[in-house]
């Protein structure tokens, strides 16, 4: 984007570029420096560092760079070229109010760059590359580039930090995917939009669900709370927290009693086909630790039968999201039943799992499974 931002400034064209945060600024300012090194060292062309401005003395001809999150910010300035680098990250405004209006005066150009995101943030940036892609008026064209199309980029890095991602963030980040919805999986984004809500009544339990590292979902370990109320004559779930997260032992497990308090939770419901007597003891161990109300659950079927009870759930309207938990969605909506299942929806589903399934439908004096 420097070298064509400084093309088009040498053919004597107004850009703007523009990026979310300042610190996004400032490879790019950089590189335009030192592609115009000569003629600033020369004084043919004023420089301002603190606007990012550079432009030839006594014309329009300019290049700055600046931030530019929504309409409000890229106000105050025009151009024959405009370049939104990171769109992705911007409020689909900032084109839509400003930047499209800018550029009718003098018929300039856009450049939109971005990197695809899960989930529903940065959709903006995926719906106008399709529409782009599919243009045949000629006033657009797409261009998509992987990681492995960069030849700047290091092989042997590449491959290395590519084995420590999930299988989401390798679509995303190194092949430039836009994730859509899994068609074979149990949840679509549509029926957990249904039922989120900003609020939840007064919960008669509430409990943290977790899978450790090491199992078949990878090094994550898996942690989400989450509560049940009852409306009318039926029992309805609400996930509270994905407090999910990658660490040690001793980080997940001071994360798990840490959301159990904040919780007032009654009590934590951990995996222990792969993790044993590892992820009692890591929590018993972890500050405050030893007054948590811990049990273990064992499973005797696979994932996919476990799973599909609790999406029937969400298709009943009985679960709901209290607020927007992107990785979890985003691991509920692309899991295929039969592929390693990600910690995040395995903690989910021992959560509720525990509250709506076990608590309920078990009578309370059983034994095994008693209703607190």
């Amino acid at each position: 984007m420097a070298i064509l931002a400084v093309q088009a400034f040498l053919a004597g064209k107004r850009v703007l570029y523009a990026v979310p945060t300042e610190e996004q600024i400032d490879r790019f300012w950089f590189e335009v420096k030192r592609a115009l090194e000569e003629p600033l060292e020369a004084g043919r062309l004023y420089k301002n560092e603190t606007r990012h401005i550079i432009e030839a003395l006594g014309t329009e001809q300019r290049i700055r760079a600046k931030t530019a999150w929504d309409a409000d910010t890229l106000r105050g300035d025009y151009a024959d070229l405009l370049i939104l680098d990171e769109y992705q990250l911007m409020n689909p405004d900032a084109w839509r109010l400003v930047g499209a209006p800018m550029l009718l005066d003098n018929d300039g150009d856009a450049v939109f760059i971005y990197t695809p995101r899960r989930g529903t943030k940065g959709v903006h940036a995926a719906q106008l590359y399709k529409s782009a892609d599919k243009d045949e008026t000629g006033r657009w064209q797409a261009f998509h580039f992987t990681s492995h199309d960069n030849p700047h980029l290091n092989r042997k890095a590449l491959d290395e930090i590519t084995q420590d991602m999930t299988t989401w963030d390798w679509r995303a980040e190194i092949e430039a995917e836009d994730i859509e919805d899994n068609p074979h999986a149990l949840w679509t984004r549509q029926t957990i939009e249904a039922g989120r809500v900003t609020e939840h009544p007064a919960l008669s339990r509430i409990v943290v669900g977790v899978d450790p590292p090491g199992t078949e979902g990878g090094a994550e370990c898996g942690i989400v709370v989450a509560g049940i109320a009852k409306q009318g004559e039926e029992w309805h779930g609400y996930v509270l927290a994905d407090r999910s997260l990658h660490g040690s032992p001793a980080k997940w497990g001071a994360q798990v009693v840490a959301a159990y308090y904040e919780a007032k939770a009654d009590r934590v419901v951990g995996e222990a086909n792969f993790g044993g007597d590892m992820v009692e003891h890591t929590i018993r161990t972890a500050p405050a630790g030893d007054r948590v109300a811990y049990l273990p659950v064992r499973a005797s079927r696979g994932k996919e039968i476990r799973a599909e009870p609790i999406a029937a759930l969400y298709e009943r309207g009985r679960v709901h999201h209290v607020g927007t938990f992107v990785n979890m969605e985003d691991e509920q909506c692309l899991w295929s039943p039969g592929d390693r299942s990600p910690n995040r929806l395995d903690a989910l589903v021992w959560s509720l799992t525990e509250l709506m399934l076990v608590g309920i439908e078990q009578p309370a004096e059983t034994a095994e499974n008693p209703f607190y």
